[in-house]
Parts: structure tokens; C-alpha cells; sequence
């Protein structure tokens, strides 16, 4: 009897382990519906709101489940030059890991090029959610990203602190 029960925990265990593991790496997550032609906005330096940028390839997954588990990438012939004219650069990207499937995102290579100087962030719509904002990188050889960053504000308010003088007061939650 003991080795019968023993067993059957192991098999329970695994059986939960995997599908803790499907829930967090594919159960969520849906491709994003491709417009075509706003899918990447990027914020104007000259009026502080999104404009769509030129792009190609657009390819995306976003889940209900977070609001930081947005994932893109496109390709732009736009140059790294008209880019930092243009828009408002963003000086704390820090792109988060895709799952695995999602294979045109690399987080630890957008991240490498970000630190190292070869990739561009800009703000891409400050607050698209409160405490979100939505960044978009791009590398010299055209390929972009996109994904959301918890700013300044969420940081605060999401830890259970007063919303800082900065900061928009938080949307009243149901």
C-alpha cells in the first residue's frame, strides 16, 4: 500500500508540475489581431503623443492574464538617424523574456544591444495601462521590439505606496 500511495504523489506531482508549466508558458497567452497599420506607435518628441511609425513583419502575443506579457517585433526601414530626431527616447528599457515558442523576441539580445548601445528604446504610449508603459526597441538591421515595462508610478502604487506627486492618481479599481 505504501508504495501504491507513494507513487500515485509522484505521479500528482508531476502531473501538477506540468501543468503549472503549460499555464505559464502557453495556456494564456493569443496572437494580437495585425491592423497593419497602428500596430507600432512610437511617442513624438514634438507633441508627446503615439504616432504609427513604418513597419513590416508585425507578429505579437499579449495575455489577459498580466498586463506586462505583451510581446512584438516587426522590421523598419526607418533610419537609427530619423528615429532619434523624431521620438522620445526611453532610458530604462529593460525588455522582459517571451516564452520560448515566441522566437523572434530575445529578450537577452534586445537587452545586450540596449546596454551596449547598438539598439535605440523610445517610449512607445506612456501609461497605456496605468503604471504600463508600452516601450519599442529597435536594432541597427531594422528588427523592432515592443513590449510593456511597469514604470515609476506602477513600481509605487503596485508595492501598496501613495501614489507619488508625480504620478496620475491610480483609475478607481471595482
Amino acid at each position: 500500500m505504501g508504495k501504491f500511495l507513494g507513487g500515485l504523489i509522484v505521479v500528482c506531482a508531476l502531473a501538477a508540475g506540468i501543468g503549472i508549466y503549460y499555464l505559464q508558458v502557453y495556456a494564456f497567452y493569443e496572437p494580437v489581431p495585425v491592423t497593419g497599420t497602428d500596430d507600432v506607435q512610437v511617442t513624438v518628441m514634438a507633441t508627446g503623443r503615439p504616432e504609427p511609425i513604418l513597419y513590416e513583419d508585425f507578429k505579437a502575443i499579449d495575455a489577459d492574464s498580466s498586463p506586462i506579457r505583451y510581446r512584438a517585433c516587426f522590421t523598419t526601414q526607418m533610419s537609427p538617424g530619423l528615429l532619434t530626431e523624431t521620438y522620445q527616447p526611453y532610458d530604462r528599457a529593460v525588455p522582459l523574456e517571451a516564452p520560448g515558442w515566441f522566437d523572434c523576441f530575445d529578450a537577452d539580445e534586445i537587452g545586450a544591444a540596449l546596454r551596449d548601445g547598438r539598439a535605440l528604446a523610445f517610449m512607445g504610449t506612456e501609461n497605456i495601462e496605468y503604471g504600463i508603459d508600452r516601450i519599442v526597441a529597435v536594432l541597427p538591421d531594422g528588427r523592432g521590439f515592443v513590449w510593456h515595462q511597469i514604470n515609476h508610478c506602477g513600481e509605487v502604487v503596485f508595492d501598496g505606496q501613495p501614489v507619488p506627486e508625480n504620478c496620475p492618481e491610480p483609475p478607481e479599481s471595482n
